[in-house]
């Protein structure tokens, strides 16, 4: 039970880093919409989606159990309006990039505190799963595909005519190849951790190297 609990503490952290982060850097950037809504807070209620969360929290008791689930699902997401915002491409795709690196500067820190914290077991027990679920959260969002970070962030690198195209294909399927990757397709795997689960573990491994 006190790993569940771990785990769930964890997960709670890492969605509400991602969340505020979304909403702290669109008002930094001029769009006060997220604060005037109230999610530029650190508080996890308003972030929580009925739906979403509750059915990543499940998902990560499943797995904290040893079940070979993927955690999948998601918070309230971060509103913002676009025309507040200056360089309307460029700064999406600052929006989106700032809660997986929030998370991603998370675990770093965490990190370097469960090295200086090896010798406090219930502590370094506590702050593992919360690099875990960061750097899961901040990968998992990276993947370039609607409606995950990802996809705002290649359509601001991209070319505006190219980025248009992108944005258009992935608005119409997106979804459906989100859910494909999802589910376990090739030889009962999910070909999304086939993906992300290699790069997972190599940070993991370059960040906590003795677990």
């Amino acid at each position: 039970m006190i790993t569940i609990l771990f785990w769930l503490l964890a997960f709670v952290v890492a969605i509400t880093v991602h969340e505020a982060s979304h909403a702290w850097m669109a008002n930094r950037l001029g769009d006060p919409t997220a604060r005037l809504m109230g999610r530029l807070t650190l508080n996890p209620l308003k972030h929580y989606d009925p739906i979403g969360t509750t059915l990543l929290l499940v998902l990560v008791v499943m797995r904290s159990l040893g079940a070979p689930v993927i955690p999948f699902g998601w918070a309230k997401p971060v509103g913002y309006d676009p025309y507040n915002l200056k360089n309307p491409r460029k700064d999406s795709a600052l929006i989106s990039l700032a809660g997986p690196g929030a998370n991603l500067i998370m675990a770093v820190l965490l990190s370097l505190l469960a090295h200086l914290a090896s010798g406090y077991t219930l502590l370094a027990t506590l702050l593992f799963p919360i690099i875990v679920l960061n750097i899961s959260l901040a990968i998992f969002n990276l993947m370039p595909i609607y409606p995950l970070d990802g996809e705002k962030i290649v359509s601001g690198i991209l070319p505006q005519r190219d980025a248009f195209e992108f944005q258009r294909f992935m608005k119409k399927y997106g979804t459906l190849i989100l859910l494909f990757v999802i589910f376990p397709t090739i030889g009962g795997n999910s070909p999304l951790g086939l993906i992300i689960l290699p790069v997972i573990n190599f940070l993991l491994k370059l960040l906590l190297p003795t677990v």
